[in-house]
This record gives structure tokens, sequence and C-alpha cells, in this order.
């Protein structure tokens, strides 16, 4: 649950909501400077992996459906916790993975091996002694992992060893079928691993103010500037940095411009939440008995 409190009300927006924003976004990447997902190298089927690789993207947080189903309350607000209080008990964290990295196994092993890694690079950031710059996620561009995602670094070492070998699993299964056994060569996997990071982060600075701003406090919903780095272009080597600039009213614009359509329409599904309900120990039938309010965005060029 992301949450963003403005004046005497809370905005709230599920993690599924979230994921399909980010799902949305993945669809309509690409255009004559940026390739589409799939398209970073040569690749059998590229539409196919496209596919797969924007399904992965808009159920990349899976793992939080049935937590999202019946939301837990928590501080004193009686509100569902928020994404930053949750990442910080580890083993709940980890048990949400487990759940939704092998949910989509069977028919798309590629949509479990693209989870995997957005898992394992927000652990390995923390964990491992010598994380690859090229994959840290936007949530630690401004902030320490450690402060993000805590508990204790051995158990975070174990699980992204466990993740290794379902990577290695999924890995096997795909490089055994000559349909996809390309998907996984690193000049096609790499940036789609970072474009499902990178369209999280988008989202994130939509749905909340978990990405941090250049300078300042956070503020809300895309009002706050901040640059998408290590941004794959054309290929794995062809990396950018993307400038992430408030526009207007709810209105952004990115230099250089990855979508398809300019200016790109994307709406938010938010519920919102008053102080007098909030206090009132009714949260799930209050928040099953509202409809969301569809808050609009333009992504576009300068």
């Amino acid at each position: 649950m992301l949450k963003t409190h403005r004046d005497n009300h809370t905005w709230l927006v599920s993690q599924p909501d979230h994921g399909g924003v980010a799902g949305y976004l993945a669809a309509h990447w690409g255009n004559d400077q940026f390739a589409a997902p799939g398209h970073f190298a040569d690749a059998h089927d590229p539409e196919q992996l496209c596919a797969e690789t924007v399904l992965a993207i808009a159920e990349h947080d899976n793992g939080w459906w049935e937590w999202e189903a019946i939301p837990e309350l928590g501080g004193l607000d009686d509100l569902p916790l928020d994404l930053a209080e949750v990442l910080k008990n580890q083993q709940e964290g980890m048990d949400r993975w487990q759940r939704g990295i092998p949910r989509f196994s069977e028919e798309h092993p590629y949509v479990s091996l693209l989870i995997s890694f957005h898992a394992y690079w927000l652990y390995a950031a923390r964990s491992k002694p010598d994380p690859d710059p090229a994959f840290l996620h936007p949530l630690f561009w401004k902030r320490a992992p450690e402060k993000l995602v805590g508990g204790s670094i051995d158990e975070a070492r174990k699980f992204v060893a466990d993740l290794e070998a379902q990577q290695a699993d999924f890995s096997a299964r795909l490089r055994g079928n000559p349909v996809t056994a390309s998907w996984v060569d690193p000049e096609n996997l790499k940036p789609n691993v970072r474009l499902l990071q990178l369209l999280d982060g988008l989202s994130l600075s939509l749905c909340s103010p978990h990405i941090p701003p250049l300078s300042g406090e956070a503020k809300g919903l895309g009002e706050h500037p901040f640059d998408l780095l290590e941004v794959p272009r054309g290929s794995w080597l062809d990396r950018v940095t993307i400038e992430v600039r408030p526009a207007g009213a709810r209105r952004i614009a990115l230099k250089p411009y990855p979508f398809d359509v300019d200016p790109l329409r994307v709406v938010v599904p938010v519920r919102i939440i008053d102080s007098a309900t909030r206090r009132s120990g009714a949260f799930h039938r209050w928040w099953h008995s509202q409809q969301a309010q569809w808050i609009q965005f333009e992504l576009c060029a300068v």
C-alpha cells in the first residue's frame, strides 16, 4: 500500500494498481530513439519476448496480492502499513517474494525470472560486497539500502542465494526451448531487468512520494524532479540518463522521451480517506465501499 498525505486526507494506491501503472508504461515504451522491450538485441520472436516482459513489469509486485486483499492496519493513524514500513520487515518481504516469484512460472518462466531479478537486486544492494551499480534501484538513489530493506544481513545473503538457485532453474528451462533460448542471453536479459526497475520507480513517483527529489523534502504524486539512471536505449551497451521534471499541473516532462505516444496519458486509481474516517476503526469496510478516483497525469517530451 502506497500512502501520500495531503492536508487532512491520505491518498492510497494499492501495490497491484501501482504494478498496473508500471505495466502500462512498459507497453508504451519504445520509439525511434528507444528500443521496445524484447528488441534490445537479436531474439527469437521478439514480440512474444516483449509481451512476457510487459507482463512481468505489470505483475512484479504480485506477491502483495494476498496482503492487499485485506490490508493490515498500522500506526496511530489507523491506515494500512506504508511500503517503506513494510520493507523493514525482512521476513515478511521475503515471504511475499517467495509467493510471487513462482506464481507464473509454469506457463511463463521468463516472467518469473524477471521478477526474481527485481527481488534479487533489492537485497543484493545491501548483501553483496560489490553490487553492479547499473542495477541500483531508484529507491536507493538517495537512501542507503539498509535504511529501506532492514533485517539480518545473513538472512539477506541466504535469500539472495536462494534467488540465484531459482534463476538458474528458470534459465535452464528457457535455454532448453529453442524459442526462448536467446531470451536469457545477457544482451536481452539485462535491459529487460533494468527496465523493470526503472518503470517500477517511475510508477512509484506517480503513485506515491517514494522516489526522493533532487533536493528538499519529498512531495506528492508526480510533483518532484528526479533522474532515471542507466536507462537502456538501443541496447544494453547504449545507456542514457532521462531527466524527469514537473511541467505543470500533473504534467511531467521527460528528456529524452522514451514512449511511443506524446503526450502519454496515465491514470492512477487512488482512494482518498479523510482524517475522521481513518480514526473510526472501520477501514476495511470503508476500503471496499469506495470506488477509486482516477488521477490523470500526462507524460510528455520537453
